[in-house]
Parts: C-alpha cells; sequence; structure tokens
C-alpha cells in the first residue's frame, strides 16, 4: 500500500519548500506570525506608556538595589529628599545617571559589537534588544552571535572576541578569580534571569522522586562555574548524598541534555529551560521540580563584560547597559511573554518549538507527570545584581573546593558585582550608606547570612575539606 507523500508536490495549497523565506521558520505561517508578533512588541516599546514605565522599572530597580528593607528606604528618604537621594541612585553604577544619560549621551567610543549569547530562554533580554531595535536607539550597531557553550563564552571573552557576554552568573567571579581560565577581571552588570531552571530526571525514574534513591545517578550541568552546578549540589547534599562520591556529575552543553538523556547517558540534568520542557515536549523526561522551589528568585544568568572594557569605553557600556535594561523591562510584563516566545523561537536565537517556549515564559506548563502546572514566575528577569548573591556562590565555592584557603567574601563580591560603586559614591557625596547590597537570601528554608559567610561554610555537614 502506497505510504501517504509528506510532500505531495501535486497539492495546490502545499508549498515545495517546506521553510519560510527567510530559512528561519519551519513555514511560511510562522514567519508571518513571528514578524506580527514582532511588530505588535515594537508598538508596545514605542509608546509613551512603555517608556515611562521602563523608567520607571529602571529606577525602581536601582533603589531596591540600594534599599533592599522599605522602612530604611522610608527613613533615608525622610532624612535626605528625593532631589539627594536621586542623585546618589544616579551613582550606583560607574556611569552617569541612567535617566540623565537618556538625554544627554556621552559620545560613543565603540560602536560596532558582538555579544555572545547560549540559545537558551535566560538570554530573552539579550536577544529580543536586537529584534526590538533597543541597541540601534542606542547608536550601537550590535551583532548577537549563537554561541555553542560556556567555556566557548570565557573563552571568546579572554581573547576580546566578544565585547561583551550572556554569562552563567558565578562565572565573572570564577575569571576574575583565575578559576579555569587565566584571571581576567570581570563584571555582572546585570542579572539575565531569576529562576527558570529544573531538575529534570528520565521517564524510566517517575519513582525515584526522593533523592536519597539517586545514589549512582548521572547528572548534567551545563558548566562548573553554574548555578546549576551548586544548586544541585546543594540538594542533593541535603538529601545526605555527597555530590562528588554518591551521584556523577558531567558538564553538557545544553543543546545536548536531551539528547543525552534520550540515550540514557545521564539520568537527568539541572539544567536551562528550555531544555527542561523540551525532555517532557519529547517524552524521554519529567520535571522533578522547579529550582524556585529551593531558592526562589535565585539568579541564574547575567550579563557582563570585561572591567577592561568599561574603562576603555564608558559611554558605549552605558548605551548598552540602557538598552539590556530596556529589554528586561519589557521581558518582564507578562503580557509580552507570549509574544516573545514567537520571536526568539525561530533558528536564528533559540531553535525550538514556540509551544515550548511559551510554556516557559507564561509558566503554564506540562511537567512529564500528568499535570498542568501555573506558575507565573517560573522564569523572571529581575536585573538586580545582589551582591549577597555574589557571596553565596562564593561559599559554594568554598564548599566543593573550588575555591581554598581564605576567602574576602565581600571583597571579591563588590568587585564583580557593580553595585559596588553605589557605596563609593554614596560616601564620596558625604551621605550615609545603607548596607542594601547584601538582602539574607533562603535556600531549601535555611536562611543565609551574608554577614557570616566563613560559617556557613563550616556549617554543612558534607563538603570537601582542604585536605579532602
Amino acid at each position: 500500500m502506497r505510504h501517504d507523500n509528506r510532500f505531495d508536490p501535486y497539492n495546490p495549497d502545499r508549498p515545495l519548500q517546506m521553510r519560510c523565506a527567510c530559512g528561519q521558520h519551519a513555514s511560511a505561517e510562522e514567519h508571518l506570525s513571528a514578524e506580527a508578533a514582532l511588530t505588535e512588541l515594537k508598538r508596545r516599546s514605542e509608546t509613551a506608556e512603555f517608556e515611562a514605565y521602563s523608567n520607571d522599572f529602571i529606577e525602581a530597580s536601582l533603589v531596591k538595589a540600594l534599599f533592599p528593607q522599605d522602612a530604611l528606604r522610608r527613613r533615608f528618604l525622610r532624612a535626605v529628599g528625593k532631589g539627594t537621594a536621586m542623585a546618589a541612585i544616579g551613582s550606583v553604577l560607574p556611569i552617569a545617571s541612567l535617566q540623565a544619560m537618556a538625554q544627554e549621551k556621552g559620545a560613543l567610543e565603540k560602536r560596532e559589537l558582538k555579544i555572545g549569547f547560549i540559545p537558551i530562554t535566560c538570554a530573552t533580554p539579550l536577544i529580543m534588544a536586537h529584534p526590538l531595535g533597543f541597541y540601534s536607539k542606542q547608536g550601537l550597531d550590535v551583532q548577537v552571535v549563537k554561541t555553542a557553550g560556556w567555556a566557548l563564552i570565557r573563552d571568546k571573552m579572554l581573547n576580546k572576541e566578544y565585547d561583551a557576554t550572556h554569562f552563567l552568573s558565578p562565572m565573572p567571579l570564577a575569571i576574575s578569580l583565575g578559576l579555569g581560565a587565566t584571571a581576567t577581571p570581570m563584571n555582572v552588570a546585570t542579572i539575565q534571569n531569576t529562576n527558570g531552571q529544573a531538575i529534570t530526571l528520565h521517564v524510566k525514574h517517575k519513582d525515584k522522586r526522593d533523592p536519597k534513591d539517586w545514589k549512582g545517578f548521572k547528572f548534567a550541568v551545563p558548566f562548573e562555574y553554574s548555578m546549576h552546578n551548586f544548586l544541585l549540589r546543594y540538594y542533593v547534599a541535603e538529601a545526605g548524598l555527597d555530590p562528588d562520591r554518591d551521584i556523577q556529575i558531567r558538564v553538557v552543553p545544553p543543546p545536548e541534555m536531551v539528547a543525552n538523556l534520550r540515550a540514557g547517558n545521564i539520568d537527568g540534568y539541572l539544567g536551562p529551560d528550555p531544555f527542561n520542557q523540551r525532555a517532557v515536549f519529547e517524552e524521554v523526561g519529567f520535571i522533578h521540580l522547579l529550582t524556585k522551589e529551593l531558592w526562589n528568585g535565585h539568579p541564574c544568568c547575567a550579563f557582563g563584560t570585561s572591567t577592561e572594557f568599561i574603562q576603555k569605553n564608558p559611554n558605549t557600556f552605558a548605551a548598552l547597559y540602557r538598552a539590556v535594561l530596556t529589554s528586561a523591562a519589557m521581558a518582564r510584563e507578562a503580557r509580552n511573554r507570549e509574544l516573545i516566545a514567537k520571536v526568539i523561537a525561530p533558528q536564528a536565537y533559540l531553535n525550538q518549538p514556540e509551544t515550548v517556549l511559551t510554556q516557559v515564559l507564561t509558566g503554564k506548563f506540562a511537567d512529564g507527570l500528568g499535570n498542568v502546572k501555573t506558575v507565573p514566575d517560573r522564569a523572571d528577569f529581575d536585573p538586580i545584581p545582589w551582591q549577597s548573591m555574589a557571596v553565596w556562590m562564593l561559599t559554594q565555592m568554598k564548599r566543593w573546593g573550588y575555591v581554598k584557603g581564605e576567602v574576602n567574601y565581600k571583597q571579591i563580591a563588590e568587585k564583580v558585582f557593580l553595585l559596588t560603586d553605589a557605596k563609593k559614591q554614596m560616601k564620596a557625596l558625604d551621605m550615609k550608606v545603607p548596607d542594601g547590597a547584601y538582602p539574607k537570601i533562603t535556600v531549601m528554608g535555611k536562611v543565609f547570612d551574608p554577614e557570616k559567610a566563613e560559617a556557613y561554610v563550616n556549617g554543612f555537614a558534607i563538603k570537601r575539606s582542604p585536605t579532602a
């Protein structure tokens, strides 16, 4: 019996070419749908309403960074007044006030830039700033370059092939410390996304939901210096397993995680999206838990560059920073998420089924266990690089033996996470400096006090001792 001809060249309604004219979409219909989504997002981004929202978002983000405790913010504003407070907030970064910059832009030192990104949903603000024209509105000619893996990102930054990049949040700390690379000062300008990761297991392990049953399992993470590695280690250690002895953890580039799961090379991964949802879509895995269940609001990826680049190109960095923050403001709005999924789905960006990205970005998703869950903040795009986040990452580097000896946690955090200069500038203005960059963090129900980092490390039952 003759099988159906999937190409059917005699069907007058079916095009012979199975892709769209630009080659980026599976069909002409998908091409038109993505174009319509982008047109609508551009329209929204050009309204006075969005401009006001974006400015408020950026300013509120900076105020939040300085004053994580509302009572402290109120006392400060009552003490110094709005004008003085705004002057201090304008010096949060090693640039002039972002608000003033919009009106008085300095001459750009460099206009043509290359920015690397890994094709995961965490990169949404960096990616979307391109089709929405946010880079060009700042006078920049930016090429966003899809990159195969994190080691390549690191190397291209060190070789200065990229001017700025999508980082995993711990990477600039590791590179600055010379871990796995020549020590080169790097900076985190913004956190790209919070939450947005999950632990995915092979479907054959549906009856092994207790991590105590995972002895002998093989897991993948995208990079050693990643929140994925640190959170997976933390999670299994809380269940009594030693992540270096009771399970195996290997580095696998995110786009290869689903294939390795299907092939049985690994039992699961703590990976970025959309690859957790993609495993469900392919019916090879299920979502064991979202990492927001371990630490709600944890950082994942970041946007950053070298300290040298910022020093040589302060106006260009300022323009780039503003474009990325504006894009983060767009990505944070829930009503934009479905449209963003259409725009970043094609080959040029994430090359993923739109339905997978929509589930990730809207937070309404199938978990692979027969449930449809609604978690609107499954992925979020809060840009504040809290220095307490950096201190927590450093405690985990110390805990697992990536760094040895005495660690000056705050000094390193303040060199790499750019909120540092806020305090210096406020001191220069003879203003009382709020201890606002170190909010406490709760991981699996335990409060982390960044003021007691070394005691935190020593308090874990499972860790690498200096001689282990």
